[in-house]
């Protein structure tokens, strides 16, 4: 699929929304979105009686859709933001290597969203689904590093790219109406990164509002609303403004689009923190299990990539010592700390308590970092570790790729037992947890979304 000067970047893509068929998807694809559906809903669960849901709770109105967890019907656009914010607030949800961005946490509440809201059925359910986290994906790979060094964060701003193609094509529209939601989305994306310096909750809602401005942005286009055809490539479109250091790149968007199915490789994560720190926690977990101990320690230097310092590495000293759970999830050092000590880096270890352990702060402090110029990131996740020891042993280990991603999966089974876990954290019964298994079976195949309500308490 090619563009000319005649055929926009957001022409090609829409061709490909109206053209995508959910009968044609890949068996894999259709299980992603079934893994995905499984992630976003134990998440939402989980966070339910967090602050910062009860916080969102406040800006919402009622109406006929879900919010996982609560009682009550949300409006669209509420529902969409609540169930973005809680699905991605902590940190746990899926992710996609190249980018890297979370798509489930976006298009999930998204779509799900206008489906509950226009009364259709699980197939254009499961279509904008997979046609909206595959354009995120796949937007995130036209300028790597470029919207992060910028100062945004990539899974907001794509996020409502992607969130409204997929409203889009899950009601249906037109080509040009699919081209006027992304067009008027451009002017809808948003999300700054300063979250990192103190651990405020930003972050926490940007897919949620990149969730609820999709669903804006496609039914605005719906009503007539005509949104900009070069929102992409024009000379003050998306990427000028969000990416203004690097010229874009736009064959990783669109070459092998409906023919190969980037989001066949997204990752689901095994701990609940920052992405890239994730394979740095196995190295620590391995150290643990060779038997070495906190207290025998000296020094531990680890080999970074140089796209992952500014958000995970510096400053050292804040790293070394995070002011809130929250802002422990995006410290490599604190993180692999946690991980060391405690074989694990779940929802339960990023506690107010647990940030102020004096033990996990003394192990921090300990852990630095080097650039490593070979690095692959973003293209592969990997995590390495040289650990002095005071007895003058030194123990190196390296990680090569993330755990849960696509070299090392998790399979559905795995994802049904943590969004089962998840459930149970957030207060539901085993049993009705276990619930979710059966319906993320069913879900996008039903008549309409109706089964939902019996998860909004």
């Amino acid at each position: 699929m090619t563009q000319t000067a005649k055929h926009s970047i957001a022409e090609a893509i829409a061709d490909w929304l109206a053209a995508t068929d959910p009968e044609a998807l890949p068996e894999s694809t259709v299980e992603i979105c079934r893994k995905l559906f499984l992630d976003v809903a134990g998440l939402c669960i989980s966070a339910r009686h967090e602050d910062y849901v009860r916080a969102t709770l406040g800006a919402a109105e009622a109406g006929a859709c879900t919010a996982f967890g609560h009682s009550g019907g949300f409006d669209a656009f509420s529902a969409a933001l609540i169930n973005g914010t809680a699905a991605h607030g902590e940190d746990y949800d899926d992710t996609f290597e190249g980018g890297p961005v979370h798509s489930g946490a976006v298009v999930i509440p998204a779509v799900m969203a206008i489906c509950e809201r226009e009364g259709l059925g699980g197939d254009r359910f499961l279509l904008g689904v997979a046609t909206g986290c595959e354009l995120l994906c796949r937007l995130s790979l036209v300028t790597p590093k470029a919207i992060h060094a910028a100062g945004f964060h990539p899974t907001a701003v794509f996020g409502c790219m992607a969130a409204a193609g997929a409203v889009a094509v899950a009601l249906g529209l037109d080509r040009d109406k699919i081209v006027s939601s992304m067009g008027v989305a451009g002017s809808m994306a948003s999300g700054i990164i300063e979250y990192l310096a103190e651990g405020a909750w930003t972050k926490r809602m940007h897919a949620g509002w990149a969730a609820q401005s999709g669903v804006r942005a496609a039914l605005m286009a719906r009503g007539g609303f005509l949104g900009p055809r070069t929102v992409f490539e024009g000379s003050h479109g998306f990427y000028k403004a969000f990416a203004p250091s690097v010229k874009p790149d736009y064959a990783p968007l669109l070459d092998g689009l409906g023919r190969r199915w980037l989001i066949d490789d997204i990752a689901f994560k095994p701990y609940a923190c920052g992405t890239m720190t994730q394979p740095f926690i196995d190295c620590a977990i391995k150290l643990a299990a060779e038997g070495v101990r906190a207290d025998d320690i000296s020094d531990i230097l680890c080999r970074v990539g140089e796209g992952t310092v500014h958000r995970l590495w510096e400053p050292l000293e804040v790293k070394h010592n995070p002011r809130t759970p929250y802002h422990a999830k995006f410290s490599t050092p604190f993180c692999m700390a946690i991980g060391f000590l405690d074989g694990k880096a779940g929802l339960a270890q990023f506690t107010e308590a647990r940030v102020a352990d004096p033990v996990a702060r003394e192990l921090a402090g300990k852990i630095r970092y080097e650039i490593n110029p070979d690095d692959e990131y973003p293209k592969n996740f990997t995590g390495h570790l040289r650990a002095a020891l005071k007895n003058g042993k030194v123990v190196e280990i390296n990680q090569p790729h993330m755990r849960g991603g696509a070299h090392a999966p998790l399979s559905t089974a795995d994802v049904e037992a943590k969004c089962v876990d998840n459930g149970v954290y957030g207060g539901w019964p085993r049993a009705k947890a276990e619930r979710l298994r059966a319906v993320s079976a069913r879900v996008y195949k039903a008549p309409d979304l109706g089964v939902l309500k019996e998860f909004r308490s």
